[in-house]
């Protein structure tokens, strides 16, 4: 009876702690004041439970027990520290007398403590590479290893960077705190930057063998909807529909054999219809708002493909008027090369392929292997087999992903 009382408490730890660690670091880096310190309070926090939980049972909030325990062993560890000098003394006097009348740990201060650890993680002042690796490490709290596997990088490296950023933040004093009205819109953009680069190296992997590494791209979306659930605003709406739209086709984005199947070829009946009613609902949510930002214009833009029964049905015009729109918004050559594609499928491939040489004239795209690949589709469309052929050689020696490598090669055998 004894040991099916402690494999149940053992089975409720887990629990507690696949659900609650990610809030209890964040309000422990706000007690504390310091990441490393918060991190080893959290594994030393549930180290006590499972030591007194079997017999003392588990408490009425056991997220506020772990803060409590883990705060105090923090401090404790601090005053045991060799040699200690007056300046670490101040600093544990200083937590005891924090941490003694601190802030009541409900869900709404739970909550703001996750915020403020997003932007402090996706800081401006904090080089992007380490903005995506300490965001995955403290909000998503995947493993060293799993990141640094994700993004085809030696674990010692991320482990690099994310020492450099947390030093950052120390030395830099970067404020622990959910920015000000005036510095909100600035800063969100950073972390929605992060959340989306974080997916699409998920949704489209940039080298390696396989097209997509679902886990980034399940850690995104995660991202996507705590942002929300803490930050309503339009644009993170935008983002979270324009991932739960993008990630609803990934079944159909490949054979079983791993080649690539482009949108149009794809079988619609392998999308995810749950992904895609949640994204509409949102688009229709930012919208509404009548705030269009990028994320809002891509959602719209993707919410037409997830409309469309088959590709013929697909709105070409609504699409090619929404990339105009982001073209104004958001000025970039890439949204000029998908709106150029946009153009194509609506006008013919002519006035697409006219729009795609004015972009390589100014000189731009012409290192982005995706840019040739569509140039190359739409001469091979119109009987142009030598400039399509040039095309799709470049575009191969271009790209990293062998899904896309074993595509061009066959599009090149295609064209005899």
């Amino acid at each position: 009876m004894t040991e099916n009382i402690s494999e149940q408490v053992r089975e409720s730890i887990e629990v507690v702690y696949r659900s609650e660690s990610g809030r209890i670091l964040a309000t422990l880096i706000r007690l504390l004041g310091d990441f490393d310190l918060a991190e080893d309070a959290v594994h030393d926090a549930f180290a006590a439970a499972l030591q007194r939980w079997p017999t003392e049972g588990v408490p009425a909030n056991p997220r506020a027990w772990l803060i409590s325990t883990g705060r105090f062993r923090a401090i404790d560890a601090v005053r045991r520290r060799i040699r200690f000098g007056a300046s670490q003394e101040s600093i544990a006097e200083q937590l005891y007398t924090d941490s003694s009348g601190g802030a009541p740990m409900d869900d709404e201060n739970v909550g703001d403590d996750r915020l403020r650890l997003i932007f402090t993680c996706c800081h401006p002042a904090l080089a992007p590479e380490v903005r995506i690796g300490l965001t995955l490490r403290e909000v998503c709290g995947l493993s060293t290893e799993e990141i640094a596997r994700a993004f085809l990088i030696t674990p010692s490296t991320l482990a690099q960077r994310i020492v450099r950023g947390k030093a950052k933040i120390r030395d830099a004093r970067i404020p622990y705190q959910v920015p000000s009205p005036a510095e909100l819109p600035e800063r969100l953009d950073t972390v929605l930057q992060v959340i989306y680069l974080v997916f699409n190296e998920g949704y489209s992997a940039s080298s390696g063998e396989s097209l997509t590494r679902p886990g980034l791209s399940v850690e995104a979306i995660r991202l996507g909807r705590l942002l929300l659930a803490l930050l309503p605003e339009s644009e993170v709406a935008g983002l979270l529909a324009l991932m739960l739209l993008q990630e609803s086709r990934r079944l159909a984005r490949t054979l079983p054999t791993g080649e690539l199947v482009l949108l149009d070829k794809q079988d619609r009946s392998l999308w995810n219809r749950e992904q895609i009613e949640e994204g509409l609902a949102l688009v229709e949510r930012a919208l509404a708002s009548g705030r269009l930002g990028s994320y809002t214009l891509q959602a719209a833009i993707a919410a037409e493909h997830a409309r469309a029964p088959n590709a013929p049905a697909t709105d070409w015009g609504r699409i090619a008027g929404l990339y105009g729109m982001l073209a104004r918004l958001d000025p970039s050559p890439v949204v000029e090369l998908n709106r150029a594609v946009a153009v194509a499928m609506r006008d013919g491939p002519q006035a697409g392929l006219e729009l795609i040489d004015e972009i390589f004239a100014r000189g731009d795209l012409h290192n982005y292997h995706l840019a040739h690949s569509a140039r190359a589709d739409l001469c091979r469309r119109l009987g142009k087999i030598g400039e399509a052929r040039a095309s799709y050689e470049r575009a191969l020696t271009l790209t990293r992903q062998e899904p896309e490598q074993k595509f061009l090669r066959w599009r090149l055998q295609e064209l005899g």
